[in-house]
């Protein structure tokens, strides 16, 4: 178990939409955040990125995982390196599938084969431990936003959303004294956000994304489609609850006869408006919205949630946070957590019977 004094860590997180890899150094000793270091970004060959879509939705009996798992390795292993030596890496490996109350959920990547590669200890296989008691191994980052809370001072309750593949919201109570404290935290997927608008406009045009809103700019909402897809069970169910990247397939069903721009603009509005529905979840009204993620630089889908929300809503740069890479910096300071013996998770966050610190601690051979 590693000593609890403020260490460097690296954290990488490549996610859901599978742009790339996200890289970036912290300080901590666990608990709070000292300073932020370097970070860095590998993104993917369309090549790679093919790859890792093939892979999606297997699980690790599931044959066909060696060249997604050699693109992990080494895409990650070039972002550790590039960030120069620390005393930890914090490695979350690549989501395929998320079934927490089913088969379970399955990140690919051998932290062991990282850590021989790297000469440093790796973290890793962060949400299994979690699933296993009983929780949804997912949201992860609420306790790093937890200490980000504390590292800006904040006095107020407030939430963080993260418009990746899927969003997720962190509602935060900084008065509290930690992130496992009753009343500190509630986090849970709101919806799905960036993937199935992706997945669309690669079909579509043969574009990664929906660079700055602008095909979503110029089509119109369907009311009906966003209407049935609201209907949907889970924009109801009581948090904690998680979602597997392709949880929604109907959107594209619900899509299908409509032009490509005004598709668009639906998928779009489909996002914001789960995730005004999850804001009414919050145990009280949270004071801003901070935005994180590659939604935010989505103009259109920012515009609709802020039209729909009482509380002010902008990107997490505006409290002084890099919203790139907090993904990355949450999974060093998760890390470092697991290395010294703290929880990762709690039942306000995951639904988790029990506080846990969810990963493997792997040494270099």
């Amino acid at each position: 178990m590693f000593e609890k004094k403020p260490t460097p860590v690296t954290g990488a997180m490549s996610g859901t939409s599978l742009d790339g890899v996200d890289g970036a150094t912290l300080v901590t000793d666990g608990e709070r955040i000292f300073d932020f270091g370097e970070t860095a970004y590998r993104p993917y060959s369309a090549q790679e990125r093919d790859v890792l879509h093939g892979a999606l939705g297997k699980w690790p009996e599931d044959a066909g995982l060696d060249e997604a798992a050699a693109v992990i390795l080494e895409s990650h292993a070039k972002i550790y390196s590039q960030l120069g030596s620390v005393g930890l890496c914090g490695f979350h490996g690549q989501t395929l599938a998320h079934d927490p109350k089913g088969q379970g959920t399955h990140q690919l990547g051998d932290g062991q084969a990282l850590a021989d590669r790297l000469e440093t200890p790796v973290v890793w296989d962060f949400r299994s431990a979690d699933v296993a008691l009983g929780g949804q191994g997912a949201p992860l980052a609420p306790f790093f936003h937890f200490a980000c809370a504390k590292w800006m001072g904040a006095d107020a309750p407030f939430a963080i959303l993260n418009l990746g593949g899927v969003g997720n919201l962190t509602w935060i109570d900084p008065r509290k004294s930690r992130p496992e404290e009753e009343g500190a935290l509630l986090a849970f997927d709101t919806g799905p956000a960036n993937a199935p608008i992706n997945d669309f406009v690669q079909n579509r045009f043969g574009v990664a994304m929906d660079e700055g809103g602008a095909k979503a700019a110029k089509g119109r909402v369907a009311d009906g489609a966003l209407e049935l897809f609201l209907a949907d069970p889970y924009f109801h169910k009581i948090p904690p609850k998680s979602l597997d990247r392709d949880a929604f397939q109907i959107m594209f069903e619900l899509v299908s006869e409509l032009s490509e721009h005004d598709a668009v603009a639906t998928l779009s509005a489909m996002c914001a408006a789960s995730v005004m529905i999850g804001v009414d979840f919050c145990p009280k009204p949270p004071e801003r919205l901070l935005v994180t993620g590659g939604g935010r630089h989505n103009p259109v889908i920012m515009e609709m949630i802020a039209a729909g929300l009482k509380c002010p809503v902008s990107p997490i740069e505006d409290a002084g946070l890099n919203g790139d890479m907090l993904e990355a910096q949450a999974f060093a300071y998760l890390a470092m957590r697991v290395a010294c013996g703290l929880p990762t998770s709690c039942a306000s966050t995951t639904g988790v019977s029990v506080p846990i610190g969810g990963g493997v601690l792997s040494y270099p051979h």
